[in-house]
């Protein structure tokens, strides 16, 4: 390919995306004569039409749509990498609000902003360990360390811990008074402490492996609360089972405050990643939190 089709493959791609050769130059800052003569002369190197002409809009031939298909990810790659080298020369500074659970924040995140400040002065992280799930736009977080469950499909997620397994617990006290379940039928026995995440979201229902197969437990209670951090506190003063990951009742199962039981009915699943809503236009300190979190899990 001669260099000065690339100057016309993306002439073309950008008639496409606007639908009209004036609106095209404008964007190019040049005539509106030029982008045609531009598209003439690429229709004439590769001896077909790619562009069907009309006085209301353009629109892409067969044969232009099957090459603009493999312009676009093209491009795209072309300008992330040139987006992550316009940045090698900037020394990362400013300021990085991460959303996080208090057990992430703890084991995955902690470890690695401690170093990264003192490497980087100029860098500044705020962290929010709160337990509800926050929209990483409206709250103007610049990325989020969650579960892999809690993924959005719109967001870029790294794996930033090993796989996890959730845990059911309860005070020695409750289960004094009212026994101890031998498989996950007998929690609709039980009063459970659940969760919701978002106050407009669904409560969570439990998930256990049972002979080979998953099952949902949709379970009741006197508590629906929006913080494991309650939830423990729940469980610890007698009112019932909690169920979260196994990190974040650690402290009390080694304590002896909480006890766990249906271990064998806890699959592992994916554990926390670090999450963020494009690879375009990411800060210096970003990208630099980035490279560490996805660093220290290697």
């Amino acid at each position: 390919m001669d260099r000065d089709m690339l100057g016309d493959l993306s002439t073309l791609l950008a008639v496409t995306e606007e639908g009209n050769f004036t609106r095209a130059g404008h964007r190019l800052g040049i005539s509106q004569s030029a982008v045609s003569h531009t598209i003439r002369r690429l229709e004439d190197k590769i001896g077909v039409r790619l562009l069907n002409r009309s006085a209301r809009k353009v629109t892409a031939t067969d044969a232009g749509e099957q090459l603009l298909a493999a312009l676009r990810p093209s491009f795209q790659q072309l300008g992330n990498r040139i987006e992550e080298i316009r940045t090698l020369g900037e020394r990362p500074s400013g300021l990085v609000r991460v959303t996080s659970s208090a057990p992430a924040t703890r084991d995955i995140l902690w470890p690695v902003v401690s170093q990264l400040v003192r490497d980087y002065p100029d860098v500044r992280i705020e962290i929010s360990s709160e337990g509800r799930l926050s929209d990483l736009a409206e709250d103007r977080f610049d990325c989020a360390i969650r579960l892999g469950e809690h993924l959005s499909p719109d967001m870029i997620a790294v794996p930033v811990g090993p796989q996890l397994e959730m845990a059911a617990v309860a005070s020695p006290e409750y289960l004094a008074r009212r026994g101890t379940p031998d498989h996950p039928d007998a929690l609709e026995e039980h009063d459970c402490i659940l969760m919701r995440h978002r106050s407009d979201g669904p409560v969570y229902d439990w998930e256990f492996e049972i002979d080979g197969e998953d099952v949902v437990k949709k379970l009741s209670g006197p508590f629906i609360l929006n913080d494991p951090g309650h939830v423990l506190t729940a469980a610890r003063a007698g009112h019932g089972f909690g169920y979260l990951p196994l990190p974040e009742v650690r402290a009390d199962l080694d304590s002896g405050r909480l006890r766990r039981v249906l271990a064998e009915f806890c699959p592992r699943f994916d554990g926390y990643h670090l999450c963020y809503m494009g690879r375009r236009n990411l800060s210096s300190a970003l990208r630099l939190l980035i490279e560490r979190l996805k660093a220290s899990q290697s």
